[in-house]
């Protein structure tokens, strides 16, 4: 049995408002006149956290037993801007 037109016209309608429900405004900060989105300013801050953890490695001589450094080094970055994120925007 087809649908009528109204009832695929209501189901449209109400799938439309259901997806727009998650439309807010999203998180930004001001930098100098210019609004940067949050998730970039974690994404930042991540890298930066990573060369700092790259740096105590190696001041410490610890680096030389991490064998795959280019999958871990991403994989810590990625680690603390997904933390800094949940931290402040969850």
């Amino acid at each position: 049995m087809p649908l009528s037109r109204r009832t695929t016209a209501s189901v449209g309608a109400l799938g439309s408002l259901i997806a727009l429900a998650g439309c807010a405004r999203a998180p930004s900060f001001n930098i100098v006149g210019s609004f940067f989105p949050a998730w970039l300013i974690c994404m930042v801050t991540g890298i930066v956290l990573a060369t700092i953890a790259n740096w105590l490695l190696r001041r410490y001589k610890l680096d030389k037993q991490i064998v795959w450094t280019i999958v871990v080094y991403p994989c810590l970055a990625a680690f603390f801007a997904f933390t800094l994120w949940l931290v402040f925007f969850s």
